[in-house]
């Protein structure tokens, strides 16, 4: 059986990775641009948001990427992570009851003075919520790691049509010509819906590459400190949601607003900037099979790295045993 895969950001890398492992051939289609699951740190994190909100499926999602990441290691493939914990100081009670009545009892966790949480904090926060299980990685290194282990052919170029067997595209030539496989799996996120002409909810973020690591913990509230394969990061997603992809870009204000929520979870103690990173993410999960007979991995906004791998699997196992599917001769 061979498969197209359309976007090799996360959700395409992973689902390269799990169809290869299950004896798929795999093409991915990449048109390097605007790649959202480049992200230099990204959390690995169960509670999400000001709200802190626990997915369904996050627990299972979170153990999932730990133990992903520890077979690409054991094969040989690199990828920068700490599966440290992460820190959520909390501004007041009532926020803090929001947070506990959220908590799953199977996620492990613990209440803290802010005096006695592992990273020192800002003046003003009213407890600290400490995530043992959470984490930070690599999120470009980790897509490459799968994407190798694959073993799929990578073609440059943008997709400009598919039907459920054969993908229009268009290189970095200007030549157009089609490949043809047994499925398609359009995995493009922000950029590709944009291509599309789809509605949706775009979120822009940017991460504040820093020359060095301000906490060996990620402290994550409103916007997040955490260590990188070099230096450390502060981000955060918090630019207005808009209905389309829009081009990287970091207001002067919303400079302003990201150097003072640092500020106020730890302070910058010194680190230098020392560059930026923007990318958008889109919201509306969409995992399966469509309409058209293709399939589908899209829409995990912020979510990527916690349940993308384990939805890619979870698909990658539905498409080798949907009816459509050539079976293996013998």
């Amino acid at each position: 059986m061979h498969v197209v895969v359309i976007g090799a950001g996360i959700a395409g890398a992973s689902v390269a990775y799990f169809l290869a492992r299950a004896g798929a051939g795999v093409t991915v289609v990449d048109a390097a641009q605007h790649a959202a699951s480049r992200v230099p740190s990204a959390l690995v994190n169960p509670v999400r948001g000001q709200s802190g909100g626990v997915d369904a499926r996050a627990l299972e999602g979170m153990t999932f990427t730990w133990a992903l990441l520890r077979e690409l290691g054991a094969a040989g493939w690199t990828v920068p992570h700490g599966q440290t914990g992460v820190l959520r100081p909390i501004p007041d009670d009532r926020t803090r009851g929001r947070f506990e009545r959220n908590l799953p009892a199977a996620l492990r966790h613990e209440w803290l003075l802010p005096a006695d949480a592992p990273e020192a904090l800002a003046p003003g926060w009213a407890h600290a919520l400490h995530l043992p299980q959470g984490g930070w990685l690599d999120g470009g290194a980790l897509a490459d790691a799968l994407l190798g282990a694959s073993g799929a052919r990578v073609v440059r170029g943008r997709a400009q049509d598919w039907t459920a067997r054969t993908v229009t595209v268009n290189d970095a030539t200007g030549s157009t010509g089609d490949l043809h496989a047994d499925a398609v799996v359009f995995c493009g996120g922000s950029v590709g819906s944009t291509w599309l002409g789809e509605a949706g909810t775009h979120r822009m973020g940017t991460l504040l590459t820093l020359d060095r690591a301000v906490t060996g913990v990620p402290v994550s509230f409103g916007a997040y400190l955490a260590p990188a394969a070099a230096g450390g990061v502060l981000g955060a997603t918090f630019e207005t949601p808009a209905p389309t992809w829009a081009p990287e870009a970091l207001p002067l204000g919303s400079l302003g607003w990201l150097l003072g929520k640092g500020a106020a979870l730890t302070g910058l103690r010194g680190a230098r900037v020392t560059g930026r990173w923007t990318g958008s993410r889109l919201s509306g999960l969409r995992a399966g099979p469509q309409p058209d007979g293709s399939w589908r991995l899209t829409g995990l906004s912020s979510k990527g790295f916690l349940l993308g791998p384990l939805l890619a699997r979870e698909l990658a196992a539905q498409l080798m045993a949907s009816p459509e599917s050539p079976r293996p001769a013998g």
